[in-house]
């Protein structure tokens, strides 16, 4: 297994700056976490990623340890084998938009599906944390489509 690298303190503030402290994956806030969240290599260094801070993604540690080194995932509702979301090249509101009730993550393409299911975006600890911040009014974040109830 290769050392752990860490990156410059720079880095990592330009990269949780640019997230305006979210993970770019689930949009979970870490501002009310208990430890920070990690720096995601999109392009994982295993497949040729860089330490460039475009290739760079603020994540919570359980997207961060779900997306691995995986570059693609399978879109449930198609099967088909599709890119996971990069938040460096894709808007975030293109693939994915907030159930109306605000706790769920829904997909929009199969990139969206698929990365719901591979990063496990709607697991049950993390919804229970969005209720709570729903009634704190902290959930959604600011500018999150969210779907019309029907």
């Amino acid at each position: 297994m290769a050392p752990r690298r860490n990156l410059p303190d720079a880095i990592q503030h330009q990269v949780r700056q640019r997230a305006a402290e979210l993970c770019e994956y689930c949009h979970t806030t870490e501002q009310w976490q208990y430890i920070l969240f990690t720096i995601d290599h999109i392009v994982p260094i295993s497949h040729g990623g860089t330490d460039d801070p475009e290739n760079l993604a603020l994540a919570c540690f359980h997207c961060n340890r779900r997306k691995s080194n995986q570059l693609t995932a399978n879109d449930p509702q198609t099967n088909e084998t599709v890119p996971l979301f990069n938040p460096r090249l894709q808007p975030w509101s293109e693939h994915f938009i907030w159930s109306s009730n605000g706790l769920q993550i829904v997909g929009l393409t199969p990139t969206g599906r698929a990365t719901i299911a591979c990063l496990d975006l709607n697991r049950d600890r993390v919804i229970l944390l969005r209720a709570a911040d729903t009634l704190v009014n902290r959930h959604p974040p600011e500018g999150d489509p969210i779907q019309k109830p029907k």
